[in-house]
């Protein structure tokens, strides 16, 4: 598949880091270094435009190495990029460590995952089929 981009940043394009990764690393886009204090989040440019195929969405997903090593994540974890977006891909990070974290330019800050859907329509009924695990709510699975 290929996808559209334009790419204003002075980095590489998202790249899979290894053969059998979902995920596509994606760098900050930054003139300045960012410090995120404990508990602030700020938006992160990455110079970077596309125009996403019809019937899919871009997921933009935290790294792992940066959440366990420093605390940070995506506060809209996973956020969606719309196949009618055109604006520029900015990652809405927080830091929930209780120490600062500086983010630097050409830093990997996230992975983006391409996912196809579908468009759904809603169906209202009287009553829903039955199942075993039936109204069962948080923690209900796996209990026994």
């Amino acid at each position: 598949m290929h996808i559209p981009v334009i790419n204003r940043s002075h980095h590489p394009l998202p790249a899979y880091q290894t053969a059998h990764a979902a995920g596509m690393d994606v760098r900050a886009n930054l003139t300045d270094a960012i410090t995120l204090k404990p508990l602030q989040r700020a938006l992160i440019p990455t110079g970077l435009f596309m125009e996403i195929p019809v019937g899919y969405e871009v997921q933009v997903r935290p790294r792992s190495g940066l959440a366990y090593k420093h605390g940070i994540g995506i506060v809209n974890s996973p956020g969606t990029i719309d196949a009618d977006y055109r604006g520029e891909l900015q990652v809405l990070l927080v830091n929930l460590s209780d120490e600062e974290f500086v983010v630097q330019d050409g830093e990997r800050i996230a992975q983006l995952v391409v996912a196809r859907h579908e468009k759904a329509q809603w169906q209202e009924v009287a009553e829903l089929s039955e199942t075993e695990r039936g109204a069962g709510g948080y923690g209900s699975t796996g209990t026994k």
